[in-house]
């Protein structure tokens, strides 16, 4: 307490007795809920970085805004900046600021709005509220106290998230906030979501809510668990913390037509769920996993999916067994990305590799797409003959219809490598005319230097292209393995 019994600033009592007076849009002012106060405790007790992960309607954006308004009022000379996955999110953000400047007595005197220039200045402080978006340049000059992100899992890329995370390390007493909604999996954000709930030393699960707290971050988790039933929807409300969402409310959203499993899992049970138009469905491919390697020795063929700077190489090996085919664990080549090429004798010595682990009988693959040294290569030193596969849309169309179809039918298995899995769940399926479709990769850009992972899908292609020749043979004389 101050000299006059009030809160002192940076207090959680403070922070409360500040934030509640503001009003919202529907002219209520804004009480603060359990949880934004224990998310609010951790930052004002000054942790480095705070990431939050909850659902959708959350109020992510109002908490976002409020707190915002308070560092600026509070720090002196504050550099306080927020940035959303794109000009509109993060026009909502500073909006929203804005409109609590506006609609609040008593803020409009303690703040001033720049209209055109996405910015609030504190006439207290001489700090500063100024706006980004992740899809434009620029971030990468900002120092800043405060630094806030919003909805990461939209964000095309890490790499401003990544450069502002960078700085809040390098320079005392900066703090890092981040908030989202559950993304897909293997993207950037939830493999930083999955580190920080099994990496941190403190955990505490409180029904569906975890924190997980190191000497570098601290996580709030609001989530359904794998195993849970996503349509029980008490269970549902329980990773659903704000007070306005409540059963009734999750049942009509869960009701509209236009509500989709794929999306309620995702962003009202906060699960990492892939998108509806992947080409392959976890549970399917799941289903047809084998926990099983084949031993030393025992031959195959292989699917050879060559890229030289964007895109990665992928060497997937076949194997005969009596169901029909197994997929082994793929090698997967990334090009350096800095503008060069990746090395013919980097691919050379993989493929020495797995035909000295398992005998390659034949490859297939596409020479055309700059493999034609590879394909000389391989018949020349290795005695592997090469099978020709196009990559033109008709032909990979055919390839995809044979891989879902042995998938489906139970003659296609695989060993459960997570990179094949990453790379077969990442495919989207194009409709081609006549109704078949063909394996594409997920819409992104593929101007970044940047790896990106949730963008893979060489070894699919790969895979595809083996499987497609193999499964169509009559009387196939090689040695097949047992499954027990």
């Amino acid at each position: 307490m101050t000299a006059n019994g009030r809160p002192e600033p940076f207090s959680l009592e403070h922070f409360r007795l500040y934030v509640e007076p503001m009003v919202l849009d529907s002219g209520d002012c804004f009480v603060m809920e359990d949880f934004q106060l224990e998310i609010a405790a951790d930052l004002l007790a000054g942790v480095d970085e705070l990431l939050i992960a909850m659902p959708e309607t959350s109020g992510k954006t109002t908490l976002l805004s409020a707190i915002a308004l308070y560092f600026c009022d509070f720090t002196p000379d504050a550099s306080i900046v927020m940035a959303a996955s794109t000009r509109d999110q993060a026009g909502l953000l500073l909006g929203q600021a804005r409109g609590f400047v506006k609609r609040t007595p008593g803020l409009s005197a303690r703040f001033r709005v720049y209209e055109g220039y996405r910015r609030i200045d504190s006439r207290q402080s001489g700090g500063r509220i100024q706006v980004f978006s992740a899809d434009v340049g620029g971030g990468d000059g900002v120092i800043y106290t405060l630094a806030l992100v919003d909805e990461v899992h939209r964000h095309r890329s890490l790499e401003l998230f990544r450069t502002w995370r960078g700085k809040s390390q390098k320079r005392p007493g900066a703090q890092f906030v981040s908030i989202s909604t559950a993304g897909e999996p293997g993207g950037e954000f939830e493999e930083l979501r999955q580190r920080a709930r099994t990496e941190a030393p403190e955990i505490t699960v409180m029904d569906r809510h975890t924190r997980a707290a190191s000497p570098e971050m601290v996580l709030h988790d609001w989530s359904l668990r794998p195993d849970d039933d996503c349509e029980d929807l008490e269970l549902v409300k329980r990773a659903n913390p704000l007070s306005t969402v409540t059963v009734e409310t999750l049942a009509a959203k869960r009701a509209s037509p236009s509500m989709t499993a794929a999306h309620w899992r995702r962003f009202t049970c906060n699960l990492a769920t892939r998108v509806d138009e992947a080409a392959v469905g976890e549970a399917e491919w799941m289903a047809a996993a084998f926990d099983f390697e084949p031993e030393p020795g025992t031959s195959c063929d292989i699917g050879l999916d060559i890229g030289w700077k964007k895109d990665a190489t992928a060497i997937v090996p076949l194997f005969a067994i009596e169901q029909g085919h197994l997929l082994g664990a793929p090698s997967i080549l990334t090009p350096p990305r800095d503008g060069s090429s990746l090395r013919p004798e980097d691919i050379y010595e993989a493929l020495e590799a797995l035909h000295g682990r398992h005998p390659i009988q034949r490859a297939v693959f596409d020479p055309s797409a700059g493999g034609q040294l590879i394909a000389a290569w391989l018949e020349d030193t290795l005695g592997v003959p090469v099978v020709e596969h196009s990559q033109k849309p008709e032909t990979m169309g055919l390839a995809a219809e044979r891989f879902l179809e042995g998938l489906r039918g139970g003659t296609l298995k695989h060993t459960g490598d997570p990179d094949l899995t990453r790379h077969v769940l990442n495919g989207v399926a194009k409709e081609l005319p006549g109704g078949k479709v063909r394996f594409i990769r997920p819409h992104e850009s593929r101007s970044s230097n940047v790896a990106n992972p949730r963008r893979e899908i060489d070894a699919l292609i790969a895979a595809a292209m083996v499987f497609s020749v193999a499964s169509t043979e009559v009387g196939y004389d090689g040695p097949l393995l047992e499954l027990i």
